[in-house]
Parts: structure tokens; C-alpha cells; sequence
């Protein structure tokens, strides 16, 4: 494996990322700004992006911690809309599990819905694409991710209740989220699994600490299921 076959793997990794900075930079702004006003410190604020890393996970936590829930709440809910990580890093072992234990690492912590998407995305469309090629596109896709996750959210910790309302920051949330999830439904079971998820979100919404949003998990999980084997069972595609 050539040095310069990974720099080029690595430099169209940056290139596949880089329109989520049009979304990283406002979203991680908005945390940001949201959690020095509930009050962490610039240094707590920073520290929560830095060892989560993890913006759903992070905002679930700071609404809760803002609603007062009690501590073993914030961290199963944390943990909960953090499974999905796990389900990541199942998909991308059979592409990056033989490299080496300090790049799996890496990589690991690298994780987020963005580099996860554009690197299954590329891995899955060139499968003759090595193991050191993978590791290189996959740390090229969190280039643009990830540094700027750390320092929005300092610049948004600074700024603080500076920001004015106007600016409507919290569009970045949404957005993010559609534009990562949108390419990924291939399929009936995916598209009955988002709109169960939606309908039971909707419904649930009144569910005391936000944990209607779990059950809309589940519930979208478990439909997306029973969607496939009924499918399967009348040999039709997925």
C-alpha cells in the first residue's frame, strides 16, 4: 500500500465530509451557547463536547439536566441515544476491523453520525478499497467534523447569552439529521421504521424527561423489523 494511495484516500474523505461544516459550525455553536445559559463553565462546556462528542446525546442530557431529572435519567437517556454508535461500529467492522488496535481506537472515538455515513457510504460502492485505504477516507471524513465540534462549541461557550435570539441557530439540529438519514432509505422496512418512529415521538411527546423519544426508538426499530420479515416471508425485496 502505497503512501500516496492513502493521502489520496484520506484527502477524498475530507472532500465527501466537508458539506457538514455548513451544518457542524451553527450546531455545535448552539450547544454551546445553550450549556453555558444552563450553566456549565467554558471549560465544563468544552470538556462535555470533547470527551462525548455525541450531539444528541449531549443536547438529550443538558435539556434533562435543565429540567432537573435525576442523574440516573440524564444517563441512561445519554446512553440510550448513544446505542446507535454501537450498532455503528458493528457495521464498520467487517471494513476497518483488521487494521491496527491504535487506529480502530481512533477511529472509534472519531465515530459520529456524519463520518459514519459518508465512510459506509464510500465503503460499501468501492469494496476493493484496502484496509489502510478505508482507515485514511475514514479519518479524512471526521477532518472537518470534528475539530470545528470542538471549536464552535468553545466559540459558543464564550459568545454565551451574547448570541441573539435571531439568529435561530437550533435550525442546525434538524437539518443535520435529515441530511445524514435522508440518502439512507433504501428501503420499505427504513421508511416504515422512520414514519413509526415519528407518529410514537409525536405521540409520546408529553412523556415526563424526553423519554418519549426512546420509545419512538424502539417502537421505529421494532416495526422496521416485523417490516423486513413480512417482506421476506412474501419474497419480496426489503
Amino acid at each position: 500500500m502505497t503512501s500516496t494511495s492513502r493521502k489520496s484516500a484520506y484527502r477524498q474523505g475530507v472532500i465527501d465530509s466537508s458539506p457538514f461544516i455548513l451544518v457542524i459550525i451553527p450546531f455545535s455553536t448552539l450547544f454551546g451557547v445553550l450549556a453555558t445559559e444552563a450553566g456549565l463553565s467554558v471549560f465544563e462546556t468544552l470538556a462535555f463536547s470533547v470527551v462525548v462528542i455525541a450531539g444528541a446525546a449531549q443536547f438529550t442530557a443538558l435539556q434533562l439536566m435543565q429540567e432537573n431529572a435525576p442523574t440516573v435519567v440524564v444517563l441512561i437517556s445519554a446512553l440510550a441515544v448513544n446505542l446507535r454508535m454501537a450498532m455503528y461500529s458493528a457495521s464498520l467492522t467487517p471494513y476497518i476491523g483488521a487494521a491496527p488496535l491504535w487506529q480502530r481506537a481512533l477511529c472509534a472515538y472519531m465515530t459520529v453520525d456524519q463520518s459514519y455515513v459518508v465512510g459506509v457510504s464510500k465503503f460499501e460502492a468501492e469494496p476493493q478499497m484496502t484496509v489502510p485505504e478505508r482507515v485514511s477516507y475514514f479519518l479524512g471524513a471526521v477532518t472537518p467534523i470534528v475539530p470545528l465540534w470542538y471549536l464552535f462549541t468553545l466559540v459558543g461557550a464564550v459568545l454565551g447569552a451574547q448570541v441573539p435570539d435571531s439568529w435561530a441557530l437550533d435550525f442546525a439540529i434538524p437539518i443535520t439529521f435529515l441530511a445524514m438519514i435522508a440518502p439512507m432509505f433504501r428501503t420499505a422496512a427504513h421508511v416504515v421504521a422512520a414514519l413509526v418512529a415519528v407518529v410514537v415521538a409525536i405521540a409520546a411527546a408529553g412523556v415526563p424527561y424526553s423519554l418519549g423519544l426512546i420509545i419512538a426508538g424502539i417502537a421505529g426499530m421494532m416495526a422496521g423489523a416485523q417490516t423486513e420479515l413480512w417482506l421476506e416471508r412474501r419474497g419480496r425485496p426489503t
